[in-house]
Formats: C-alpha cells, sequence, structure tokens
C-alpha cells in the first residue's frame, strides 16, 4: 500500500477533523434551515462569486456532473435529509465512514479493481459494525434516518471513484464548478418540497453555512481532490476513518451524545473492517541473487 508523504498525511488527519466537527455544525445550521435548503445554500455560497475567479473547469463536463449528481447533491440531500429526520451527529459522522467500504465496492465495478479475500474479510467485518450501529439506533430513533445516511455514503463513494477517474489538476477549480452545479438542483427541490425559502436566521445559522461551505466544502473537498489526484482511492480513503473520531467525541463534548459501548463496539468493527480492506499484505521480498550466478546456473 502506497505511505502518504508527511506533508500529504498532516493534510489528510487536518481533513478528518474539519470534517468531524462538520457533523455538529451542521446540526446546528439544521436547526435553522430545511434540509434542501441549506444543501443548496452551502453549494452557492462554495462557487459563487469564486466562480467568477478561477476560469473554466480543465475536465469534461461529464466528469463534473456526476461528481455534483454524487458526491454533491446527491450525498448531501440524503445525509441533511437523513439528520433533520432524527439522525444524531456522532453517529452519522461513524456511519457516513461506510463511504470507504463503497468506494472500494464501486471501484472493484467500475474500475476493474480486484476484489482479494482480504477485503472480502474487511467489508464482512465492517458492515458487521453497520449491523450494530443499525440495531443500537433502531431501537431508540427512526430506521428511515439511519438508511438515509447510508444511502450518503453510498452516493460519497460512487462520487469518489468518478472524482478518481476526471484526476482533476487542479482541485479548487474543480469543486467550485462542482458546487456551482450541485446548487442549482437542491434549491429548486428546496422550492418544490419545501416551500418558499425563510432567510431570516440568525448568527449561528449562518455562521454554520459560513463553515460548511468554505471551510468544509471548497477546503476539504478541495484537499481530498488533491489527495485523490496523487494517490489510490483505497489508499487516500481509509484515513477518513478518524472523521468519527473527531465527530463523536466532539458530538459527546458539546451536544451531549451519548456514546454507548454497542456503538463502540461498532465503530471498532467498521474501523478494523475497512482498514484491513484497504491495506495489502506483505508479500516477502525474493532472496538476493549471489554475485556471479545466474538463473542459467542453477
Amino acid at each position: 500500500m502506497t505511505t502518504l508523504r508527511p506533508l500529504h498525511l498532516a493534510l489528510a488527519i487536518g481533513l478528518a477533523a474539519v470534517w468531524g466537527v462538520n457533523f455538529v455544525v451542521m446540526q446546528v445550521g439544521l436547526e435553522h434551515f430545511p434540509p434542501l435548503l441549506y444543501a443548496g445554500l452551502r453549494f452557492a455560497m462554495a462557487a459563487f462569486p469564486a466562480l467568477l475567479l478561477v476560469g473554466r473547469p480543465a475536465v469534461r463536463w461529464r466528469w463534473i456532473a456526476a461528481v455534483a449528481a454524487t458526491l454533491g447533491a446527491g450525498q448531501f440531500a440524503l445525509l441533511l435529509v437523513g439528520m433533520r429526520a432524527g439522525m444524531p451527529a456522532g453517529l452519522t459522522s461513524l456511519v457516513l465512514q461506510m463511504q470507504v467500504l463503497f468506494t472500494i465496492l464501486f471501484a472493484v465495478t467500475l474500475l476493474g479493481e480486484r476484489l482479494t479475500a482480504r477485503r472480502v474479510t474487511g467489508l464482512a467485518a465492517a458492515f458487521g459494525g453497520l449491523a450494530l450501529v443499525a440495531a443500537d439506533f433502531g431501537g431508540s430513533g427512526p430506521i428511515g434516518a439511519f438508511a438515509l445516511c447510508v444511502a450518503a455514503a453510498a452516493a460519497w463513494g460512487l462520487g469518489n471513484v468518478a472524482q478518481r477517474r476526471a484526476a482533476p489538476p487542479d482541485s479548487l477549480r474543480f469543486m467550485v464548478w462542482v458546487s456551482a452545479l450541485s446548487s442549482p438542483p437542491l434549491l429548486l427541490l428546496s422550492l418544490w418540497l419545501e416551500g418558499v425559502p425563510n432567510l431570516a436566521a440568525p448568527l449561528e445559522g449562518w455562521l454554520s453555512l459560513l463553515y460548511v461551505a468554505f471551510v468544509s466544502t471548497l477546503g476539504g473537498f478541495g484537499v481530498w481532490g488533491f489527495l485523490l489526484r496523487r494517490y489510490d482511492a483505497s489508499t487516500v480513503a481509509p484515513y477518513t476513518l478518524l472523521v468519527p473520531v473527531f465527530g463523536m467525541s466532539t458530538a459527546a463534548l458539546f451536544t451531549g451524545e451519548p456514546l454507548t459501548w454497542l456503538r463502540v463496539a461498532a465503530a471498532v468493527l467498521i474501523v478494523t473492517g475497512v482498514l484491513y480492506a484497504g491495506t495489502r499484505r506483505r508479500t516477502p521480498e525474493p532472496p538476493a541473487r549471489e554475485p556471479g550466478r545466474t538463473a542459467l546456473a542453477k
């Protein structure tokens, strides 16, 4: 497995912290905005006025549209509706990391990557952890909210594969255009399903939007694309396992979300399974050939 360079490793850990805190920030924002409007405003703020400064995208439009539909509008529509329906921030940060497994599955089916026995074992363990989350949350919360967050993880995994294929040379420019294409369908859906928007939100609601638009979306996905362009998806994706560490700890600290033993066991299964699936078994190097001997001399 390719190892991240020290600077890139620091970027990956910092990104996990930004995305982990993001769940509590989004929960605050959803107290003041309906979910589809919140998602649409998030991408609109990330796109404008940056769209006027970055120039035309350097990749084909079909890839921008594919990432906008999956990693942009699809993921966040499902995620925010699920959170608004009752999925707590810390648990959401854990469930969403199933995107690593969906990334591997989609990479196997769409990119032709090999599904080894090691990956199958890791996937099975991680999905066992997901079953524990369902059992724990199903007794106290709406299972539909949980299912929406799983679907959001699948959309993220599909978006990872699309972004890997796009290989944008400028991650920030690419994310600006993805945000621009993600915002209109979300705002139209909001108008259709949520009614005429009410933008009279308090300061904390707008601060939440600023964080998710500029820090989490532009900054976060800019770094994410930067890493995906330099390393395999299966190398980068496991570092997002630090996201629930930050997400669950900040949720417990700031919102009082309980951290049960069943959730801890689920987290251990998911993290262990994904790490096992995302790494390769080291094979011993062949012994050095003795000086002066060739294969014909044996």
